[in-house]
Order: structure tokens, then sequence, then C-alpha cells
């Protein structure tokens, strides 16, 4: 339930506060949040006045109709709006809707400090809903744009590698295994001898007997 009170601080008529809230009620939509309520106030009969409330969503223009008996409810949303102002005058204010589309909605007689509040209210909510569509667009763009590409090195930035000729193929020879042939026994003998003699196990008198007795043989 909507409490009036919070929309009777700039001297706005009560009972037409109340009738507007009351029918305002079932007409909001989910997260839908009145800000302020301004009441039209003619200079001399002022039976029947006209109401505007500014929501987070759109504005509500209030004509009763029927002499009272009902009313007529006009309005027009954010996304609608392509700016609003007002005008003061000798007798209240001029509150001016300039709709994106069609002819300007103006309200008169609309109280000085209600016609203030009243512009504040709807400007505010008008610039809070451009740049919600500002970055909606800018998102959507930043989707729709392609991953940048890998960086490519230039040309001229590229190491330049000397032209080193190749190396000339060398021809290695490799010389030939000859197995070699088994020692006979005489030259076997001879070898053992001669160690002997190297390590001095015999003399040379012994070393040139024996080597006398082993060529004898062969």
């Amino acid at each position: 339930m909507i409490l009036i009170d919070r929309f009777l601080s700039d001297e706005q008529d009560p009972k037409a506060v109340e009738k507007v809230l009351g029918k305002l009620n079932d007409m909001l939509t989910t997260n839908e949040e009145l800000i302020y309520l301004a009441v039209q106030k003619r200079p001399a009969v002022n039976l029947l006045p006209d109401c505007i409330v500014v929501s987070n969503k759109r504005i509500f223009y209030c004509e009763p109709a029927n002499f009272g008996i009902t009313m007529n409810f006009k309005d027009i949303s954010w996304k609608s709006i392509k700016e609003i102002s007002f005008k003061e005058e000798i007798f209240g204010s001029k509150f001016i809707c300039v709709p994106q589309h069609g002819e300007n909605i103006i309200t008169e007689y609309i109280p000085k400090v209600q016609a203030r509040k009243l512009y504040q209210a709807a400007y505010e909510q008008l610039e809070a809903f451009k740049e919600q569509q500002r970055q909606s667009e800018l998102e959507e763009k930043r989707a729709q744009q392609p991953a940048p590409a890998a960086p490519v090195t230039p040309v001229a930035d590229l190491p330049v590698q000397e032209n080193i000729p190749a190396e000339e193929p060398v021809d290695v020879y490799v010389a030939p295994v000859i197995a070699e042939e088994p020692e006979d026994e005489t030259t076997l003998k001879l070898r053992k001898l001669k160690t002997l003699y190297d390590k001095q196990l015999i003399t040379q008198a012994e070393y040139e007997a024996k080597k006398a007795d082993i060529l004898d043989t062969f």
C-alpha cells in the first residue's frame, strides 16, 4: 500500500493525492516505485486538478473526468521521452515533456515548488535511463567485436641472418683392417725368451744359448 503522507510535503491537495494514489496502486508494475507527485493548482477554481506522478519507469498524467467521478490515466515511459523541462510563470509553472515522437505534453498551473521538485525527479530518472541505455549499447558493441589478432612482427624487425656457406664434404680415408696372422711356435718362444732377458731373469749368456737352441730346432 502506498503511503500518502510522503506525497503531501509541498502543499499538495490531500484529496487529489488520495484519489490518484488509490488508482495507481493497482497500476504499478513489478519493482516500480513512485518518486514524486505534483498537483495542479488553478488560480480561481481548483476542484478538479490534474496530477503528474513520476516513477522510476514512467510519468503518469492523471486527469479527472465526469466531474471527478472517474479519472483518465495516460503514461509515457522514459524510453519514449526525449527531454523534460519546466517554465515558471506568474501563476505557477508549466511542466513540459518532449516525447521522441509526437507533440509536447504540457501541464499548466503546477505550483512552483512542486514544479521544481517534479522536474528534478523526472530529470534524474531520465538521465539514469539514458545512462543504462548507453552502457547496454557499449556492452553489445564489445560483444560483437572480433577477438584481437595475435601481433605480427614486422619484417624489418626480424634479425638478419648472414649467408653462411655450407661446409664442403671431407673425404675420410679409412684404412682396411688386416687380420693379424697367428705367431708360430718358434717366434712365440723367442718372444718369451726376450721377455725373460729384458726383465733380467736370465743372463746374456743364457739368453744367447737358449736362443741358439731354439733356432737350431727351427
